[in-house]
């Protein structure tokens, strides 16, 4: 890790770092590192305060470069102080972002060719309720819904987070508009009809009531305390706009040898298509899917699904991606109930393999060490199977599936591929249960999970399995031969406001469980070592990021797309990437 870390310090600043022994070794590092700066780099740096002249700490400063579309974030340290080394250049949006407090935001000029600018900032403390309750994420104000509180009954507030999050946050200022209980109920009715529930009218109008009493327009009373980890002081993140974007949902560092390696493929549920990255350039560029003769709304309208339930106005809904050993990019097709094919050495589509008879959306796809690829089918409860040389599909058909709420479906969710035997196991979301598949006999046997709401699933490379459990906020680590399980609960900033955790996967260098979040605009990073979370503060509100993928030097990337994308702060879907071992001159 020491190795790759200086790898990474060297080529994205140009300087490699010894031990500092004395003031003389001191002052020639820092001439050193000066004269190493590549051309066009620059350094900004300076102290955040309160306007008593009191340090904060963990405070984002963003850099932007509004017409690239390019930012970075570094975080205050514990006495207020940031520096950024970056490759932005000319006129920058500088913006300055603490719990509590009004942004502060200038224009800055910064010249490159190692160009050094000194910028410290006052924050105000906000001061109105309102204004508070405006700053805080989507959780702090879902979590003043007049849930049930009867263990049994279908409302509460874990079995709301379980289905009325799995999509979209709920609470942000995009969907906690005041509305009428009769204006819910038709959004409450048409959500419940996508998951098979359509004769649920009582309950339809008991939910809708629960929205229109929660979501009132008074701001929220509650007052999350945010703990500040030393880890954010050496901690850097990159955003790059995905322009245009629906829902950019699952992004994959590209890792074979050759000019695509490093490229950060990101697909596009709602556009049809992929952006490809490069993250040293910045640069982005969409590819399209050919259209393959398939309607809008794709294998719903072949199959007659009725306008009211299909509104898409996509052919194939590209889902989730894995890269196969042959270096192609497989693509679960949600809509056209196909596996696209793309090519990153020729950087076209070639044509989609469909899946046979009524399967439809299919979800998360993994490859296994002889280059198969398993994937998740939502539309049918089952898992399928693809050799991607004969292009032959098998369904694999999961147990009867018995759901823990009022619809009716179980979500047969994430798939992962064990590291040690090559079993797979699965996730069904709102089943409450996680499986196995004997990889060669097909044999599937289910228990229940340890965590309520299992969502995806991934395997470490000791064969330890994590899992994420949403609806409770939890993560759990799972020994597969023992089938010893400890659970282990999220930070909670206030009572009650369990996080939403989607996804996780496990950096292949330092073994640390990186959870993607929904709903309070954190990233976390869990240390098994220590048995700790670690929270990052994301850049912008409205933060629901998916899957995680690392590069070979440790950045951790992800797309940042809410539902609808218009959601986040600046209304269009990102990738991010996170440095976590960033160390400025």
């Amino acid at each position: 890790m020491r190795e790759k870390r200086e790898k990474r310090e060297k080529k994205r600043i140009g300087i490699s770092r010894s031990g500092t022994i004395s003031l003389a070794a001191s002052l020639a590092a820092s001439l050193a590192a000066a004269l190493a700066l590549p051309a066009g780099a620059a350094t900004i740096s300076g102290k955040v305060t309160d306007s008593k002249g009191k340090p904060v700490s963990g405070a984002i400063v963003r850099l932007t470069d509004v017409q690239a579309g390019h930012s970075e974030s570094v975080y205050t340290n514990g006495d207020g102080d940031y520096r950024m080394d970056t490759q932005l250049s000319g006129e920058l949006r500088l913006r300055v972002r603490g719990h509590y407090f009004a942004d502060d935001q200038q224009m800055v000029k910064l010249g490159g060719d190692r160009d050094q600018l000194t910028h410290s900032v006052k924050l105000e403390k906000l001061q109105s309720d309102q204004a508070i309750s405006d700053s805080l994420a989507a959780s702090y104000h879902f979590n003043t819904l007049p849930f049930d509180t009867e263990k049994d009954a279908p409302f509460t507030r874990d079995k709301f987070q379980l289905e009325c999050l799995s999509c979209h946050q709920l609470g942000n200022p995009f969907t906690r508009i005041v509305r009428p209980a009769e204006s819910w109920e038709q959004s409450v009715r048409r959500m419940h009809a996508y998951m098979g529930a359509v004769d649920v009218t009582e309950k339809d109008r008991r939910r809708a009531e629960i929205f229109a009493e929660g979501f009132d327009g008074k701001p929220t009373a509650m007052r999350p305390q945010f703990p500040v980890d030393k880890a954010l002081a050496h901690t850097k993140i990159y955003e790059y706009q995905l322009p245009a974007s629906g829902v950019p949902h699952d992004a994959h560092v590209y890792s074979k040898s050759g000019p695509q390696n490093g490229l950060v493929y990101t697909v596009d549920q709602f556009t049809d298509g992929l952006y490809v990255t490069d993250l040293k350039s910045g640069d982005t560029r969409f590819i399209p899917q050919p259209e393959e003769g398939m309607p809008l709304g794709g294998k719903f309208t072949k199959m007659g699904v009725p306008p009211a339930m299909n509104k898409i106005n996509v052919r194939h809904g590209p889902h989730s991606l894995a890269e196969g050993l042959d270096g192609k990019l497989y693509v679960t097709n949600s809509f056209s109930g196909s596996i696209g094919v793309f090519n990153p050495a020729s950087g076209a589509w070639e044509k989609s393999v469909p899946l046979p008879g009524i399967a439809v959306y299919p979800h998360t796809i993994r490859v296994d060490a002889e280059g198969i690829l398993w994937f998740s089918v939502v539309g049918t409860e089952q898992v399928g199977r693809l050799d991607p040389k004969s292009s032959e599909v098998t369904l694999i058909d999961l147990p009867t599936p018995t759901p823990v709420a009022i619809t009716p479906a179980v979500l047969t969710y994430g798939v992962a591929v064990n590291s040690h035997d090559g079993s797979i196991w699965y996730s069904r979301l709102w089943g409450n249960k996680i499986g196995r598949i004997d990889a060669k006999t097909l044999e599937v046997t289910e228990i229940e999970s340890p965590v309520f709401g299992p969502r995806r699933l991934r395997f470490a490379p000791d064969g330890i399995l994590w899992q994420t459990g949403y609806a409770h906020g939890q993560i759990a680590r799972i020994d597969t031969k023992s089938m010893d399980m400890k659970v282990y609960d999220m930070p909670e900033f206030a009572e009650g406001a369990r996080p939403g955790p989607y996804s996780l996967n496990i950096s292949p260098d330092t073994g640390d469980v990186w959870v993607n979040e929904t709903m309070t605009d954190h990233v976390y990073r869990f240390v098994p070592a220590e048995e700790r979370f670690i929270a990052y503060p994301a850049p912008l509100r409205g933060t629901y990021t998916r899957d995680m993928s690392f590069t070979d030097d440790g950045l951790v990337c992800m797309s940042n797309n809410p539902i609808p994308v218009q959601a986040l702060e600046e209304y269009t879907g990102v990738l991010m990437c996170i440095d976590p071992d960033y160390r400025a001159n």
